[in-house]
């Protein structure tokens, strides 16, 4: 059976990412849907959902895709346009053996790729290198399979809203930046109380009015404005394909996501009281002291929405986050990142409580940090530079912490460095209490960068 080489570089870390035409073609997308569809079948699977964003590319891709599920025997179910945890819904609920996300998730509009699942758990690392193995030889299942129309939009609204505890009514602006996620933000604000102003939810694969990612302060102008201007109590963005959730105060001030993370643990532990709340690397002191306050027991964890998943899983923490706005709820729902339904949650825990965003937001410990710096290396490199600094660092005797990276306490508070997973970048972090401890630690991590023969830019 003749094989289809991919192109290394978009078989990633999590994911299946690259530049439509240039790295990755519907041919690709054909060849990855039959390997998957290949890999389903060997675990015994006779089903896959498939669905897809709002990218130009996206539905061709998803037709490409549907056939090489097919041809290896297996139904595909289509579950059709919307945001990836729709994906990720559409496998619980119709227990379904996989899943596969057309998305280019928060990328440019030329990217495109592919997110998948087995079962209801992540797939990722070595799986993903194995199926750009399978495709590479043409080792391919085969069989007489079917594609099935199961559009489930509607559904998955109506689940995501099922859970919102009504309290006080709001006013809240709400920013899909023309992503996947715009025709179901339209429905489930139609589904809930209070006042609700809609940003950029028409879906458009251009990304006409801005980049869709919450992380990007310059991609919040928009909805800080509509919420200062409009007098809102909040407001909310999402990514390109739906699973990170940012949030502005009625005072149009951001909140990052291990800030929303603080409220969100205090709902999820008065529930279940003690429960591990799993968050990465990037995440400020702040938030595991909070829950440690409110009788939790925080875990810090390796960055990727694929590790975090797994770690839930493995230690049935009910709630885990990401400083990128990927926030997963195993409490009341599936255990996946769904900035939506974080979005109910947040909007949830204030209208049930007399402060405003912004009381809350001034009332948690404000220390200042950097934000994430990203300093170019090699890919092989990067690597290795981590573990430089991390050899030298403890023979200093200093404070580390390992679990990704090197994560260095001190009397001012912190600074990180880790390589990225999916760009060839090394990512660095620093939180202090105030500025000149956060200088001196900014000092310190580029004197450890400069020791291993990377010139930190200026920051």
């Amino acid at each position: 059976m003749t094989g289809r080489s991919l192109e290394p570089t978009i078989l990633r870390e999590y994911d299946i990412r690259g530049v439509v035409d240039e790295t990755v073609t519907t041919e690709d997308a054909r060849a990855i849907g039959r390997a998957f569809g290949t890999m389903v079948a060997e675990k015994g699977g006779k089903s896959v959902c498939v669905g897809y964003d709002g990218r130009l590319s996206s539905p061709a891709f998803e037709e490409a895709v549907v056939e090489g599920i097919a041809a290896c025997g297996l139904r595909a179910l289509r579950v059709g346009l919307g945001p990836t945890p729709m994906l990720y819904y559409a496998v619980h609920a119709l227990a379904a053996d996989g899943g596969l996300m057309i998305s280019g998730s928060h990328n440019p509009p030329e990217y495109n790729g592919f997110k998948m699942m087995m079962g209801t758990g992540p797939f990722y690392g070595d799986d993903i290198q194995r199926l750009g193995t399978i495709a590479g030889e043409g080792s391919y299942a085969s069989g007489k399979g079917a594609s099935e129309q199961h559009p489930l939009l509607d559904d998955y609204v109506a689940r995501i809203a099922s859970d919102y505890q009504a309290g006080r009514e709001l006013r809240i602006a709400w920013d899909a930046g023309n992503g996947s996620a715009g025709e179901a933000m339209a429905k489930l604000t139609a589904a809930l109380p209070g006042e609700h102003i809609l940003l950029n939810e028409t879906i458009d694969g251009t990304f006409p009015n801005h980049h869709p990612d919450p992380t990007l302060p310059e991609c919040l102008e928009q909805l800080q404005d509509t919420v200062r201007s409009r007098g809102c109590d909040l407001g909310v963005a999402f990514d390109g394909d739906g699973d990170r959730i940012g949030a502005i105060d009625g005072e149009g001030r951001i909140l990052w996501g291990d800030q929303i993370m603080v409220l969100l643990a205090s709902d999820v532990l008065e529930a279940q009281p003690g429960a591990t709340v799993i968050a990465d690397v990037k995440a400020s002191k702040t938030l595991f002291e909070e829950v440690a306050k409110m009788g939790g027991a925080p875990l810090m964890w390796r960055t990727g929405h694929s590790l975090i998943k797994a770690k839930m899983a493995e230690t049935g923490a009910p709630l885990a986050g990401e400083m990128s706005g990927h926030i997963f709820f195993a409490d009341r729902y599936y255990g996946y990142d769904d900035g939506l339904y974080a979005a109910v949650r947040l909007i949830s825990h204030i209208s049930r409580h007399d402060r405003s965003l912004a009381e809350i937001r001034d009332s948690l410990p404000q220390p200042v940090n950097t934000p994430e710096l990203r300093f170019p290396c090699d890919d092989v490199r990067k690597f290795a530079v981590v573990e430089e600094v991390a050899a030298r660092l403890a023979a200093s005797g200093a404070d580390v912490s390992d679990v990704d990276g090197v994560r260095v306490s001190t009397e001012d508070g912190w600074w990180l460095l880790r390589a990225s997973n999916t760009q060839d970048v090394l990512v660095a972090r620093c939180e202090a209490a105030d500025d000149a401890g956060l200088s001196r630690l900014r000092d310190a991590l580029a004197d450890q960068l400069r020791a291993s023969g990377i010139e930190p830019p200026s920051f």
